[in-house]
């Protein structure tokens, strides 16, 4: 059995439905995950990986775990407590899901201290692992939605500036490949898209979806800022500002890692676009 944290998020969904289709027996946890949120058959378990011991009943039986790092709740994770539970309750390997800003970002509290801390946690746990690193996902521009609805306007910083998006079900068939075959032990993968994706051209690629115009309208950095303060902590704010508008040569680097492990491309933010245009219209 494979147990997938984080499955109602972006990632965790794709990837319970990749492993279904792959024959594998699956439980999918959240803090509030229900029927709605698996497909049909599947088990489905409330847990939160800040409370590591929530995480005990669902682990006893399973094989292998899916790791999500706890997004802007990471720094209050016990990661070496999860992993115990794990290895307690029978788990032999480990994928997570971390972050590309823990090799790029090092001096960031919430990627080189409190992202490093998981990954170091992982790799000493004694388990099979594989880590996974992905940059910036396509998915973030549902941040946008409700302003493509309504205004059929995308407002962001840094409108020329482009980063690697990767697809978060790209991210998730890798890790599916990775929780099944023992090739993958051991390796670290970063996880990009196929090309820079600026700002500016995923609102054309979102009116290109649509069939109409989206306009774009450039932050500043401070408008963004404070946007971004209502769902984030303000270190992870900061250092997603200084990747969005001043990313090193090795955050725009395009990775073969999807393509090494899936044997074919990764999927363009077009392709993101064209798949979740019903969130925009």
């Amino acid at each position: 059995m494979i147990v997938v944290t984080g499955a109602t998020g972006n990632v965790g969904r794709s990837l319970v439905q990749a492993l279904m289709a792959a024959g594998e027996q699956v439980t999918a946890t959240s803090r509030s995950i229900s029927d709605a949120d698996v497909p049909e058959g599947v088990r489905h378990r409330t847990a939160d990986l800040t409370d590591a011991e929530t995480l005990r009943p669902v682990l006893d039986g399973a094989d292998a775990l899916f790791l999500q790092n706890g997004g802007p709740s990471a720094h209050l994770l016990s990661p070496q407590h999860i992993l115990d539970i794990a290895k307690t309750g029978g788990v032999r390997r480990v994928v997570l899901l971390s972050s590309q800003g823990v090799a790029t970002r090092p001096q960031s509290a919430s990627h080189g201290g409190t992202g490093r801390a998981i990954e170091d946690a992982v790799q000493q746990s004694g388990l099979d692992w594989t880590i996974l690193r992905p940059g910036a996902f396509d998915s973030n521009a549902y941040a946008w939605a409700e302003s493509v609805r309504t205004r059929r306007t995308v407002a962001a910083p840094f409108g020329d500036v482009g980063l690697p998006t990767v697809d978060p079900a790209d991210i998730a068939e890798v890790a599916a490949v990775a929780l099944r075959e023992d090739a993958h032990t051991g390796r670290i993968y970063e996880l990009t898209g196929p090309a820079l994706s600026t700002p500016r051209q995923q609102a054309e690629a979102l009116g290109d979806a649509l069939g109409e115009p989206v306009r774009f309208v450039e932050q500043t950095r401070d408008e963004a800022r404070a946007q971004m303060l209502q769902f984030m902590p303000e270190p992870v704010v900061a250092t997603t500002l200084d990747i969005l508008g001043e990313p090193t040569s090795a955050e725009q680097r395009i990775s073969p890692d999807v393509e090494r492990v899936l044997g074919r491309k990764p999927r363009t933010f077009a392709d993101w676009a064209r798949r979740h245009i019903a969130a925009f219209r």
